[in-house]
């Protein structure tokens, strides 16, 4: 299993490590995010996206919506299990259909999953104080980088 540790110094950082992780992952893919709240989650998706062609304004945590979906180089699903108090709710929101149909599933709170998805890259985010954080992305593609977008 690849591990690869970063650490950002802001807020474009975050956002930069989004866009290069994108860059160099192939479709269709799932991404498992963990991290407290406020880790940067969002942010890191926002440069997902963005490198997708889906405009950084458009994406939005999906809290209270559950689900977000944004259309670019293909479809994006964005999924926030925060709220979400067991599987009776996966499947009222449609969890197991969007795995199957979304050209990049990325689920925030995945912690709230009981079972994990078999191939699927975890990002882990820590705060380090102030605007730092620690990202750590398993099972990711090689050659991710914070300095390349």
């Amino acid at each position: 299993m690849s591990r690869a540790q970063f650490v950002t110094e802001s807020e474009a950082d975050t956002f930069a490590l989004g866009r290069a992780l994108a860059r160099r992952l192939t479709l269709p893919a799932t991404i498992l995010f963990f991290g407290e709240l406020g880790t940067g989650k969002t942010v890191f998706i926002r440069g997902m996206c963005r490198e997708l062609d889906v405009p950084p304004a458009a994406v939005r945590s999906p809290s209270f919506t559950l689900v977000n979906e944004y259309r670019g180089r293909g479809c994006v699903a964005h999924v926030d299990l925060y709220r979400l108090g067991g599987l009776d709710d996966l499947e009222s929101i449609g969890f197991h259909d969007l795995a199957e149909t979304a050209d990049l599933l990325l689920v925030e709170w995945a912690e709230r999953l009981e079972a994990g998805r078999p191939g699927a890259l975890e990002v882990r985010m820590e705060h380090l104080g102030g605007d730092r954080r620690r990202v750590t992305i398993v099972n990711g593609p090689d050659g991710v980088s914070v300095g390349e977008a």
